[in-house]
């Protein structure tokens, strides 16, 4: 007789949590066993330079019956320790969570009893935010640049508790996908997606691993892996500075030899402003294209993504 199928996976990526897995441990485990459903939870370790994979693999020895651990030789980021669990998850659900516990473990049966109702996507949006002044105001124009050069509705896109179908999830490996943002790609693929409030605590220990940079980089990936709006509004932009420049001309032109001005000083500096802006401009059509150049270059070149070092799992 085969055994029951896994219910739930919940996808927890780790780098530099040591501080933060064993009050994890404690308050994760004990929110999936009140469920009554079977799962497992799979920590996929990005190259982590303190004692996290040390934590992870004590924590398998003690649960191996529900825990899993992926063990990378180095750190690949977030979006491949994310991908590497999503390719390897057995449960029909899949929550992803992050180990600084800033989402509530708690927080995971409000996403369940929707996807119980029949959607097939849920994201999370953080209630009474615990972050600082920066991280909140970023993500409010992260999140303001997003709606309007995407047609990707999401209330808190930095918000990691969120919950996939398996079929969600089967899509996302399918693409192929390198830097693509995850829970924007789900929604693209959902059929029925909801969202629901959740609780955001202050981070228990460590620092936040998303720096201003990072963060920048999120929201390039976002917005040139969903939308052709950069290089549209550029296009708009350029014609636009075409004919205010074809207009300075005509007027410089006019003021020269119609008003007899500006005899001595005609077209020097004037000349000289125009070509740095004209330049400036095509400087920033250069850097746009070379995003969409770079993403396909990532693509074509099908360079291995991440190396496994190492997975603990019991086998079914």
């Amino acid at each position: 007789m085969s055994a029951s199928p896994i219910q739930l996976s919940v996808v927890i990526p780790v780098y530099n949590e040591q501080a933060n897995l064993p009050l994890l441990f404690s308050r994760l485990y004990p929110v999936l066993d009140a469920l009554g459903r079977k799962y497992e939870v799979i920590f996929t370790n990005d190259g982590s330079a303190d004692k996290s994979a040390d934590l992870l693999r004590s924590q398998y020895a003690a649960r191996p019956d529900v825990t899993r651990v992926i063990d990378f030789n180095s750190n690949y980021g977030q979006h491949m320790a994310i991908m590497a669990a999503f390719e390897r998850v057995r449960g029909q659900v899949i929550v992803t969570l992050d180990a600084d516990l800033q989402n509530p473990p708690e927080e995971i049966p409000k996403l369940i009893q929707l996807m119980d109702e029949g959607h097939d996507y849920v994201g999370g949006y953080r209630l009474a935010r615990q972050d600082s002044i920066f991280r909140t105001v970023a993500s409010k124009i992260i999140n303001g640049v997003r709606r309007q050069t995407t047609n990707i509705e999401m209330t808190d896109q930095g918000c990691m508790l969120r919950s996939y179908s398996r079929a969600i999830i089967d899509a996302i490996v399918q693409s192929g996908a390198i830097n693509t943002f995850i829970p924007a790609l789900a929604y693209s693929f959902s059929g029925n997606p909801a969202e629901v409030g959740v609780k955001h605590e202050e981070r228990h220990a460590g620092v936040s691993n998303y720096t201003f940079y990072k963060l920048i980089r999120l929201n390039f990936d976002l917005i040139t892996g969903f939308s052709l709006a950069p290089l549209q509004y550029f296009t708009m932009f350029s014609m636009v500075c075409s004919a205010g420049s074809l207009i300075l001309v005509a007027a410089l032109l006019v003021r020269r030899f119609v008003l007899n001005l500006d005899r001595e000083t005609f077209g020097v500096f004037t000349l000289f402003a125009i070509l740095f802006f004209l330049l400036s401009v095509a400087m920033v059509g250069i850097g746009i294209i070379g995003e969409y150049v770079g993403r396909t270059y990532q693509v074509v070149r099908a360079r291995q993504r991440y190396h496994v070092k190492e997975i603990l799992e019991t086998k079914q």
